[in-house]
């Protein structure tokens, strides 16, 4: 299983091969790799689930708020 952070593209880092993000992660500019989503390329304002520093999968609003309350329980060591 692997866990990923729900983030927000701000912006695509100029240079970098167009694989280099600005996302906001709950609030937090992170630099991303996106080169994994290449194929269907990402924009500002679209939401991405993060692992390790590589967006691994495309999600909308709703599926960043499910993944996101998955983490919380997670945090709280419930089931």
């Amino acid at each position: 299983m692997c866990l990923g952070i729900p983030g927000r593209v701000v912006e695509i880092v100029d240079g970098y091969g167009g694989q280099l993000a600005l996302v906001d992660v709950s609030g937090a500019e992170r630099k991303v790799n996106i080169g994994l989503l290449e194929e269907d390329p990402v924009r500002p304002g679209d939401w991405v689930i993060i692992h390790m520093g590589l967006a691994v999968e495309r999600t909308d609003e709703a599926g960043a708020r499910e993944a996101l309350a998955g983490l919380r329980l997670l945090s709280r060591g419930e089931p």
